[in-house]
């Protein structure tokens, strides 16, 4: 494996990531000037918990590839057209991040269709316009790639196909040619000119596909907006010049429709030059390359991509905070710095505004007939957003105010009850605090009764707290002193809020059914015993003895 020589010289550095947080982190090596995003999408496309290093995995796929235009003894084929695979012009593609290739070549997975996925961003140099010329050197190269490791893999594939039944079986040696053979000889020719004749009207073989991506990120270098006019033509032109390209040499059957305005300047000329390749009839037609539009993945992620496929740009700012390089690129075609972006955001203005989900549909019309597959046409309606409750407004309680003191028992258990209102009379605050109890239990109900208060000054409705709490179930329960509006709780609670009903919504609830459970029964023993059973003899002459203890 020689093509990782290509890297020579590049400055590398080595970093610990992952595609996944909770997984181990794994030693990634890549150029010094790619982010780390690329090393978690180079450790999310190459399976495994070891090292991983980006010239070493890249050399794979380019070896693979410049591999197919080699004779089995070693040696170069004659290239056909006189075109070469120059396994450097691949890996500085790679080094420049313009082009990588799908997951289906860096797995190897050699049942699934083979293919480029471009960073059309990558083509626009800074202070210049769409680099064409480069483009369609980069084009022409990935397609003679796939055609040449298309006819090289022909040969490993089974060809068994099933026989025609109306196709009869050929003469073996045994069969001389008689009379009875010429009628069944005629019908073979007869089957082979129209077998030949099928095969000259099927659709060509499609080898592999080329993607294209970030293609918000390449206006905006353009200085081009998405959501205009001149951002959707000069993304038809972009688009059309791809599919002309790869229509070279394939006939004039399969031509895309051309753009009715050329905004980049350079750009019609390649466009012109392109279709007058592709424009031509030929017996001997190459095989065809879908172009379309990339998906979310790591490979996207790998190029340093902003925004995937036809997609607009997620974000104006990149994952650590910093303005994206697609935002500085438009705030410089406006004229304006960071600064005065930051002064003009602050009086309220916006020097950028996000394209909406009409602008991407936009988008997606503009480009659908210029491209083989196009991705899912973006879905107008927009997902249910969850239900979150509106945040409240504190309002405090007046200084001094009013409110009720209220002293009451149930079951025998003191407490007291206090309130506290706002100057119209409504409910702000509620205080429980029993008299004899465990420490435990007064702050628990201390705790309850301030955060009931804190729900009532932020608005909660006193309705909701009643129905919640009144008629509570737990101990102590029983009979209420003290206090007229009730005679029976099965709570302190259940007491608490029915009275606060009362006093501020003026409703009255009636009490819970009282219990009956060991009613009449001793609170002493655990068990019913009978009269008299295990009961221990009493004393002689019915006296009880006694013991003295000093």
């Amino acid at each position: 494996m020689n093509a990782h020589h290509f890297w020579n010289g590049v400055e590398m550095r080595t970093v610990m990531a992952s595609a996944d947080p909770d997984a181990p982190a794994r030693a990634i090596t890549l150029p010094a000037d790619w982010d780390d995003d690329a090393a978690a999408a180079l450790a999310e496309i190459v399976a495994g918990t070891g090292a991983v290093s980006l010239p070493l995995e890249s050399a794979r796929w380019i070896e693979s590839f410049t591999s197919s235009s080699r004779r089995p003894d070693g040696g170069r084929q004659e290239p056909s057209r006189g075109d070469i695979i120059s396994g450097r012009s691949l890996a500085w593609l790679h080094i420049l991040r313009q082009v990588a290739p799908t997951l289906a070549v860096w797995h190897g997975a050699s049942d699934r269709r083979p293919g480029f996925v471009i960073n059309l961003a990558a083509f626009v140099l800074p202070g210049e316009d769409f680099a064409a010329e480069t483009f369609v050197a980069a084009l022409r190269l990935l397609c003679l790639v796939l055609r040449t490791d298309a006819r090289a893999k022909a040969t490993r594939r089974n060809g068994e196909l099933p026989l025609d039944e109306a196709t009869p079986p050929e003469p073996t040696l045994f069969d001389l040619p008689t009379a009875s053979t010429q009628p069944r000889q005629a019908a073979s020719e007869a089957a082979t000119e129209k077998t030949g004749d099928l095969l000259a009207d099927a659709p060509l073989p499609i080898v592999g596909e080329i993607l294209l991506t970030n293609l918000d990120a390449c206006l905006a270098a353009l200085g081009l907006d998405y959501d205009s006019d001149d951002g959707r033509d000069a993304a038809c032109s972009i688009v059309a010049l791809t599919t002309l390209v790869t229509r070279e040499g394939t006939g004039c059957d399969h031509l895309p429709l051309m753009p009715h305005r050329h905004v980049l300047p350079g750009l019609s000329a390649a466009i012109r030059d392109a279709w007058s390749r592709a424009a031509v009839d030929t017996d001997m037609p190459e095989a065809r390359i879908e172009t379309g539009f990339s998906s979310t993945g790591p490979v996207d992620a790998l190029l340093g991509c902003e925004a995937c496929g036809i997609a607009p740009v997620f974000s104006p700012l990149r994952a650590d905070g910093r303005l994206a390089a697609s935002t500085l690129n438009r705030l410089a075609a406006r004229g304006l710095s960071v600064e005065t972006a930051l002064a003009a955001s602050l009086a309220g203005e916006s020097p950028l505004i996000l394209p909406t989900i009409d602008a991407h549909m936009r988008m997606y019309r503009a480009l659908a007939g210029f491209v083989d597959r196009v991705p899912a046409r973006p879905d107008p309606t927009m997902a249910p957003l969850p239900r979150i409750l509106p945040r409240g407004t504190l309002q405090p309680l007046p200084e001094r105010h009013t409110g009720i003191a209220q002293k009451a028992s149930v079951g025998g258990h003191r407490f007291f009850l206090r309130t506290a209102e706002y100057e119209d009379g409504t409910l702000g605050e509620i205080a429980l605090t029993p008299a004899r109890e465990s420490a435990m239990v007064r702050g628990l109900m201390e705790s309850f009764s301030q955060a009931v208060s804190i729900g009532l000054q932020y608005g909660a409705p006193l309705e909701d707290f009643v129905d919640r709490f009144a008629y509570s179930s737990f101990g102590p329960a029983g009979t209420v002193e003290g206090d007229p509006v009730t005679s029976y709780a099965t709570s302190i609670l259940d007491y608490a809020f029915r009275a606060l009903s009362n006093l501020y919504l003026h409703q009255r609830l009636p009490d819970a059914p009282h219990e009956e459970e060991n009613r009449g029964g001793s609170p002493l023993l655990p068990f019913d015993f009978k009269s008299g059973e295990n009961r221990k003899p009493s004393a002689p002459n019915g006296r009880r003895g006694l013991r003295l203890v000093s």
